[in-house]
């Protein structure tokens, strides 16, 4: 390739790649590399990504190929691809796969198999491994552990050769259902053209190919229904992993208004039910609560977690994680073992602030597919939205308190700056008539908000009957403004919401940024545009975290305008663009 200097991408011999902002070509380009790197930095001009194994692999198994990466580097490359990079991507694309898991003749042992000799004897004699091989049948194939088939992708990952499972699934108990042509209030229903094409791929015409893996959406495309409408292919039992009881609840009435499923078909077990039936919503924290002075003990896994049982209670056909970059990591090892079972795994963002992308990788299954956040907004099944950070100075006493506080002091003390509260007051007044959340961590901070506004305020301590109340009062319209803790991050339903103010985080967390950026996003009656602001105190913690928050989102294609206290007045004299 010869040197291009009008191109906006420069790809470096360690596989990091800068993307020129202020290039006409950049938003092609973002677009390229969103499928197959990581955005780590996003300042004013120049982003960075980094190529890894594991984005690699998650491109091929969407079905990207190395030609496709390689031409695309070319077309957008200011200077001519590294060799290195080049050899690696080449390499890395072509190591998914070369393993496979299948099921021996009888149908009863495991096998893993690949056409190079070679390769089975390197993997046959590492340590990560050796554990689960039983016997080596020929040059070709391993026979493994069946009951540690979990385990045994773990390790390949870790090996770096990751293996296509085609070892096949159990089907689970029968459930016949169909979906339905009109919901229960005669509106018409049929899955979306990329609900319907997420599906398919997840299906994969039921082969052994199909069956396990993730599907990446924004909030408010209809992760959900892509969910029903891969239980409509299992036509089996299913158990449906969820953030809580307003999710579970969400999911019931999703089920019930779009399928012919009936209340005595589906239980809720959680917190406050134990209901098992064909289909059971459960919830992340009953789950995971352990048996009080099991912990650290070494104990059987159903021993520390007796819920676990659940997984074993009926004979599921699927397995559904809902907000699987929220999955705790006691529930990893569970499913670990139960690999027989077809899993789904639904998510906005496949970040993960614990580092755990390889497991989401190699236990629930690969990425089958992504659409992009913007693709969607063009298409008007997602509301359009514009982001702003407004960044407002500490009073001086605030500015001192922050100086000669300790490290793990300073984020508090910036996030809860009281100068966000004329901010607050100021964007509330301007968007008087608009459906508004207010979003933050700290519980004072937003109790202050709550008093400010005579709004109502909804924690982790509402009750879950409240909740419930209070939104559907939101959607209602008897209510037009809720504050909200942590607990608003995910899985509610508020589709008339159309602005979101940030005041408080959780640290730089990616994910959380685009939650909620997500409860805004359902498309508007009217069309209309939804707004996102972000308050954070300036040169401090507060700042440093929003610009690690919003990495994700501006790899979507999302912008952040950038305000200063000082120009609020006048900004927000122009409603469409403040």
């Amino acid at each position: 390739m010869m040197y291009n200097p009008d191109n906006p991408i420069i790809v470096q011999s360690d596989k990091t790649v800068l993307l020129e902002v202020n290039n006409p070509l950049y938003p092609e380009a973002r677009d390229l590399l969103a499928r197959f790197a990581e955005l780590d930095k996003s300042p004013e001009y120049v982003h960075t990504y980094r190529i890894t194994p594991l984005s690699l692999w998650n491109a091929a198994a969407a079905g990207m190929t190395a030609e496709e990466i390689l031409e695309g580097l070319d077309r957008f490359s200011k200077y001519p691809l590294p060799d290195n990079v080049r050899v690696d991507i080449i390499d890395a694309i072509a190591r998914y796969g070369r393993l496979k898991l299948v099921r021996g003749e009888d149908g009863r042992e495991l096998h893993l198999i690949s056409d190079d000799p070679l390769l089975i004897l390197e993997v046959s004699r590492h340590k990560r491994l050796k554990p689960y091989i039983l016997r080596q049948l020929d040059e070709r194939t391993l026979v493994v552990d069946p009951a540690r088939r979990g385990h045994i992708k773990q390790a390949l990952v870790r090996i770096g050769y990751p293996a296509e499972d085609l070892a096949g699934y159990v089907e689970g108990a029968p459930l016949h259902f169909q979906l339905r042509e009109r919901t229960l209030s005669g509106q018409p229903f049929r899955l979306r053209h990329y609900q319907q094409a997420a599906v398919d791929i997840f299906w994969a015409g039921g082969t052994e190919r199909g069956g396990s893996g993730v599907i990446v959406m924004p909030c408010g495309a209809g992760k959900t229904m892509v969910g029903i409408g891969v239980m409509e292919k299992v036509q089996a039992n299913t158990l449906i992993l969820t953030t809580g009881s307003v999710a579970a609840r969400q999911w019931k009435r999703e089920l019930l208004d779009k399928t012919t499923l009936t209340e005595d078909q589906i239980g809720e077990y959680s917190g406050q039910k134990k209901e098992i039936r064909p289909v059971t919503i459960a919830t992340y924290q009953i789950l995971t609560t352990r048996k009080r002075g099991t912990k650290g003990k070494g104990l059987p896994l159903e021993e520390e977690f007796p819920h676990f049982g659940l997984f074993n209670e009926n004979d599921w056909g699927l397995i559904i994680y809902d907000e699987v970059h929220l999955l705790p990591a006691p529930v990893f090892r569970i499913t670990a073992e139960i690999q027989a079972r077809r899993r789904l795994g639904l998510t906005a963002t496949l970040v993960r602030e614990d580092g755990l992308e390889t497991d989401v990788f190699s236990l629930i299954g690969p990425k089958k597919y992504d659409v992009p956040w913007k693709d969607l907004e063009k298409e008007g099944w997602i509301a359009p939205a514009v982001c702003y950070e407004i960044r407002v100075r500490m009073p001086d006493d605030w500015r001192m308190l922050y100086a000669t506080a300790e490290r793990r002091e300073k984020y508090r003390i910036a996030a809860t700056n009281p100068v966000k509260m004329r901010i607050i007051d100021a964007l509330v007044e301007h968007h008087k008539g608009d459906r508004i959340l207010i979003i933050g961590m700290y519980l004072d901070q937003l109790e202050k908000v709550a008093t400010l506004f005579n709004a109502p305020l909804i924690t982790g301590k509402t009750k879950i009957r409240e909740r419930e109340k209070l939104f559907e009062q939101f959607r209602r319209g008897e209510i037009d403004l809720l504050v909200l803790s942590k607990v608003g991050n995910f899985s509610i339903d508020l589709p008339d919401a159309n602005v979101a103010i940030q005041i408080s985080g959780t640290f730089g967390s990616r994910q959380e940024e685009a939650q909620r950026l997500g409860r805004i996003l359902r498309p508007k009656k009217d069309g209309g545009q939804a707004y996102f602001y972000t308050i954070v105190s300036r040169d401090s913690v507060d700042q440093e975290y929003s610009a690690n928050r919003q990495l994700f989102l501006t790899e979507q294609g999302y912008e952040y305008r950038i305000l200063y206290d000082s120009e609020i007045p006048e900004a927000l004299e122009k409603r469409e663009a403040p």
